[in-house]
């Protein structure tokens, strides 16, 4: 008995002298070892806990498939995603009492166990398999301490907590933290409120901020599903306020230099907004966020049926510097992304865009406001129902053409301003003064894109109204064809003052008018173009829709009616009156007469009508003819001008009198 005793003893000194032998360095470390795969090994680990001589507690646990390991349960925290087995997911917790072993090749490190390692309690020291060479990556608290590198597409669905490692081909790590910086509030107030805010409600809550603060500098409420953060705001050192929301609700108030990416919502209030409302008595700036918000549309909806609600006690308007509002992650999925903003009166909210205006970069949507009160990002159905390939083909056919106008547009100013350098007639004058009009709308239109893709909203209000001036102009030269033709069937130039002058007058400014009042009005800016299949195209020009129609369709009414008139007038004149030069040849009038009436037809702008009052199944059909003659336009107007001047240059005579008869001949003759 007491020789089985010794015996014993032996074994337990031996063990002591193992271990002590074997505890140091990072042995002596006692964290408990996880043991991970991407690879399902084929032979079977063991699910319990067990043992290496140096007491380390040692779990084996393979995906998040798999059936949870029985040492998952008790000892290990096994709550971790492997994703298409280059990707861990884990939280940071994780790491501070144990350390991950990602096993590259489980079937070879298998080998290296003994095959009676199943045994409960089981002493095996495994270490020298878990860290031979390439084959394993062992992941420590200390090692990942640096980890950097923030990514919003990694950070989808993450904390300030978590951790996303990737593995390359060659099993290096990419590791991204996707903290949020800033502080948390330390106060959080909780009001129990059961059900979702409806309209009414928010706006009341919103204006009570300040007895929902107290005597609390900062805070973070909570009432009901409503979440958000309330701030005093100070008498003077007026700095900016941003508001972080996580999409596990944490909120977060951000330095201007500490703009992390794990964010959902980011709400930035310039110092401009907080220095307004103090002078308007305002004492708390509060942001919060209202769940439950539906559109009426069946088609339309808010971005996570969510809004924001902003207010400092106090109307805060017309600000210098925009309120930005960030929403990250945003899955378009071909919708129109909008930003929106509601007033906080009336029973049923109206929607509308003033004040806000939406910037896309990717899958993050930005409204820069320049007011305070109710947001919300709203997702609606494309507007149109052009097929992408009709679209890159009237794109095609009109950047051809409008380069081709543009040529031919400027050879005619050559001509006429720098080579002839002749007293023109009054017709010639205001034909080229189109050309110049014309001119400057191709130009601005080709050019259009690429502006907006710089995403510099001040180059693209510029363009945008650059664009819209020029075409207004345009049609108001179209109108004005028509006043001289019809001027001059009564004689009237030759009794009006100053008449050119007047003319150039009414050409130029009658446009400026309106585009100064849309400056005004901020009525330009970003426009996207949809397709169906969901890609699109941006431009510059007016982003309200209204606006557009009613002040593009209706110019161009006025001028449409005018013009379409004298035409019909003049066409008449034409068909009745033979030009005497075409007396004896019957087919040279028929093809005189075509070639005026075309020229007159484009001349007066009359093809524009194909774009503005088309609908129904047309609608296409009428797109493609409308971009063919509107882009090839000036090249025919340059050959109208280089016959009618040719003309006139030969036989002065022609443009010398102006009864009804005369006029008509002059059309006519100058066309051939």
């Amino acid at each position: 008995m007491l020789q089985q005793d010794v015996k014993h003893v032996r074994v337990f000194v031996v063990k002591t002298l193992l271990l002590w032998m074997l505890c140091s360095g990072e042995n002596c470390n006692q964290k408990k070892i996880l043991v991970i795969s991407f690879k399902i090994p084929v032979c079977p680990f063991p699910s319990d806990l067990i043992y290496n001589f140096t007491g380390k507690k040692i779990c084996f646990h393979f995906g998040k498939d798999e059936k949870t390991a029985d040492c998952c349960q008790k000892d290990f925290n096994c709550k971790m995603e492997l994703e298409n087995y280059n990707s861990i997911r884990l939280n940071k917790k994780i790491l501070s009492d144990q350390d991950i072993v990602v096993m590259k090749e489980p079937d070879q490190t298998y080998n290296c166990t003994p095959s009676m390692f199943k045994k409960p309690g089981f002493m095996l020291n495994v270490d020298n398999c878990l860290n031979i060479g390439v084959k394993n990556i062992r992941l420590t608290q200390d090692g990942l301490e640096n980890c950097s590198g923030d990514d919003a597409n990694s950070c989808t669905g993450l904390t300030q907590d978590d951790y996303n490692l990737t593995f390359n081909s060659n099993w290096n790590i990419n590791c991204v933290s996707c903290k949020t910086n800033g502080i948390k509030p330390n106060v959080s107030l909780i009001f129990n409120i059961t059900g979702t805010f409806n309209p009414e409600n928010a706006t009341k809550l919103m204006k009570n901020l300040s007895s929902l603060l107290g005597d609390h500098t900062m805070a973070a409420i909570t009432i009901g599903d409503v979440k958000g953060v309330i701030t005093k705001l100070p008498p003077k050192n007026f700095t900016s306020i941003n508001v972080g929301f996580t999409g596990n609700d944490d909120i977060s108030m951000v330095q201007d230099n500490e703009m992390g990416t794990g964010f959902s919502y980011l709400v930035q209030i310039p110092a401009e907004a907080s220095s307004m409302a103090v002078k308007r008595n305002g004492s708390v700036a509060g942001v919060l966020r209202f769940p439950g918000i539906h559109q009426d549309d069946p088609n339309s909806f808010f971005f996570n049926n969510q809004m924001m609600g902003i207010d400092m006690g106090a109307e805060i308007s017309n600000l210098s510097q925009t309120i930005n509002i960030q929403f990250t992650n945003v899955n378009k999925s071909g919708k129109v992304v909008s930003c929106r903003s509601w007033n906080g009166t009336g029973e049923k909210p109206i929607w509308i865009t003033d004040g806000c205006h939406t910037v896309e970069n990717g899958d993050s949507i930005s409204c820069q406001c320049s007011h305070l009160t109710f947001f919300a990002l709203l997702m609606s159905p494309p507007t149109t129902n052009i097929s992408s390939s009709d679209f890159k083909s009237l794109n095609y056919i009109t950047s051809i053409g409008c380069g081709l106008s543009m040529f031919f547009l400027a050879v005619a100013l050559f001509m006429q301003f720098l080579i002839r350098k002749g007293k023109a007639s009054q017709a010639t004058n205001i034909l080229m003064n189109l050309f110049v009009a014309m001119f400057i709308l191709n130009f601005s239109f080709l050019v259009n894109e690429s502006l907006a893709n710089l995403e510099i909203f001040s180059v693209c209000v510029t363009t945008a109204a650059v664009m819209h001036y020029t075409m207004l102009a345009t049609f108001s030269w179209f109108f004005i064809q028509a006043l001289h033709i019809y001027m001059n069937l009564w004689k009237f130039p030759a009794k009006i003052k100053h008449y050119l002058m007047k003319i150039y007058i009414a050409g130029w400014a009658t446009p400026a008018i309106v585009v100064i009042t849309l400056l005004a009005l901020n009525k330009y800016g970003f426009l996207v173009i949809y397709t169906n299949d969901g890609s699109s195209a941006k431009m510059c020009w007016i982003n309200d829709f209204v606006i557009h129609q009613g002040v593009n369709i209706g110019y161009y009414a006025v001028v449409f009616i005018f013009t379409l008139i004298i035409f019909i007038v003049t066409v008449q004149q034409i068909v009745v009156f033979k030009p005497t030069a075409a007396k004896s040849k019957d087919n040279s009038s028929v093809k005189t007469n075509t070639f005026s009436i075309l020229s007159l037809f484009l001349l007066l702008g009359i093809t524009w009508a194909f774009a503005f009052f088309s609908h129904g199944p047309l609608l296409l059909a009428s797109y493609y003819i409308f971009t063919i003659l509107n882009s090839f336009q000036g090249f025919f107007l340059f050959i109208y001008y280089y016959f009618s001047s040719r003309i006139v240059g030969e036989d002065k005579s022609l443009m010398l009198s102006y009864s009804s008869k005369d006029t008509i001949n002059t059309v006519v003759t100058t066309s051939t």
